[in-house]
């Protein structure tokens, strides 16, 4: 007969983000931001959410509803790291503002100009991303391509470890700095609370930490699998095709971003609903890069993680279970 824990273990669709000393939790009806304050407090921010699935119906189905959700979830996560900031600014005397940003004010708004705002650094931070992790391992291999003549097979298997080989440096790097490290532990206190809840126990400080760290849901585990899928589709893009001008290499890599999107968003939501081999074997890789991305939290991270939780944790049992 099963035990009470497996009566009620279930998959939650509830998932997070860790910020700068706090964390977001995003559930099927609200949104929560809870922020540890420097003098100790918790401040606490609630909103309602609206699906994009609810508000345009057609872009909640398959292979449309990644490339959207993934932008919505980029926006959402940037407006909350934005807002976690303003209660740690670097500088204890803020400059003054310059006089491009008085005129923005002046005719936007404050509103206005903080959306284009957040709309520059968001497309700056994609930018980056797509430079660092797409486009540069297809101009180093180009360049190497120009001296040595390379089979098209080892060009496309060689750009696929370049892309490996800089995003896991990447995340190593990143998990050395100090201010980082705060935030992957708030990431670890964000994942043992989902466990947590997710296996039916009291959310207490005792029982959240006790649990794993490393979650198969992981939504940073999404770049590492959009990494393998672009590399498996340029894979058999590049077989058919053969293109050997670095330009037009990263051209096509654009132009095939959000089919890779939307299939790894796809892998992700069957992965996310069901254990098996196959599953354990697709999440193997992401679970192992929460190495470098999830620190163990102390017990006033773990609290955020709780009322972040329990701030979005729908009336109506089973709302958010992953399979409902």
């Amino acid at each position: 007969m099963p035990n009470e824990q497996e009566k009620t273990s279930f998959k939650t669709t509830i998932g997070g983000q860790a910020l700068i000393e706090g964390i977001m939790m995003l559930g099927p009806e609200k949104k929560a931001i809870v922020i540890r304050r420097p003098d100790g407090g918790l401040e606490e921010t609630v909103e309602d959410r609206v699906l994009i699935k609810d508000k345009y119906p057609l872009l909640g189905l398959p292979c449309l509803r990644g490339v959207f959700n993934f932008g919505s979830s980029l926006a959402n996560g940037m407006r909350a790291l934005m807002y976690s900031a303003e209660f740690y600014p670097e500088d204890d005397e803020p400059e003054p503002p310059s006089k491009f940003e008085l005129w923005l004010e002046e005719h936007l708004g404050s509103e206005k100009m903080a959306s284009i705002f957040l709309t520059v650094v968001m497309v700056l931070a994609v930018a980056f991303s797509v430079g660092l992790f797409i486009l540069l391992p297809t101009a180093a291999v180009g360049g190497i391509g120009a001296f040595f003549p390379l089979p098209m097979w080892l060009r496309n298997l060689l750009e696929g470890v370049a892309r490996i080989v800089i995003f896991m440096a990447y995340l190593i790097l990143c998990s050395q700095m100090k201010d980082m490290r705060r935030v992957f532990s708030y990431h670890g206190a964000e994942h043992k609370t989902i466990f947590c809840y997710e296996k039916g126990l009291p959310l207490t400080v005792e029982n959240v930490r006790k649990q794993p760290r490393h979650h198969p849901r992981c939504g940073t585990s999404f770049l590492f699998v959009v990494i393998v899928v672009s590399i498996l589709i340029s894979s058999v893009v590049f077989s058919y095709i053969a293109v050997t001008n670095v330009w037009a290499r990263m051209g096509l890599h654009l132009l095939m971003l959000p089919l890779v999107v939307a299939i790894t968003y796809e892998i992700n939501r069957y992965a996310g609903g069901h254990d098996n081999a196959v599953t354990r074997l697709m999440t193997a890789p992401g679970l192992w890069m929460q190495n470098w991305t999830t620190f163990e939290p102390d017990d006033s991270m773990i609290e955020v993680g709780i009322r972040s939780l329990e701030l979005v944790r729908p009336a109506q049992q089973g709302k958010d279970d992953w399979n409902g």
